[in-house]
């Protein structure tokens, strides 16, 4: 359960971090990806925030992904500098790939019938057993 301070950082930098992705994608000249920020998650203690991104087209998420881990100390200082009047110390950024819409989408396609998992159980995933 999240505590209200925990909401606040949580949409202060949900709303930062998605400014500065698009503004270095936009530098980087990369027209034809979108980037969203789409839930962060902050500890309560607010030392780590959990950020989910979803990358559109899905086929250059992984790579995007990890372009994203390799400037994350870049992206925490130009947030930092975004924030110094809200906060007193930036929380380590933790990147995750946000895949629910792809889930959704292969939902679509065995509901529309183009996929049918009951006759080909390989499409489903695996489920870890608890």
């Amino acid at each position: 359960m999240e505590n209200n301070r925990q909401k606040k950082i949580a949409g202060i930098l949900q709303s930062d971090i998605a400014t500065l992705i698009q503004k270095m994608l936009r530098e980087a000249g990369q027209t034809q990806l979108v980037v969203s920020v789409t839930k962060v998650n902050v500890t309560v203690d607010l030392s780590i925030a959990k950020v989910y991104l979803s990358i559109f087209p899905a086929a250059h998420a992984k790579a995007m992904m990890e372009e994203i881990k390799t400037v994350t100390p870049n992206i925490k200082h130009q947030l930092a500098q975004l924030t110094r009047d809200q906060l007193r110390k930036m929380p380590d950024l933790i990147f995750y790939l946000d895949d629910s819409l792809e889930y959704i989408e292969s939902i679509d396609k065995a509901l529309e019938g183009e996929v049918d998992p009951v006759k080909n159980p390989d499409l489903l995933g695996k489920r870890k057993k608890s």
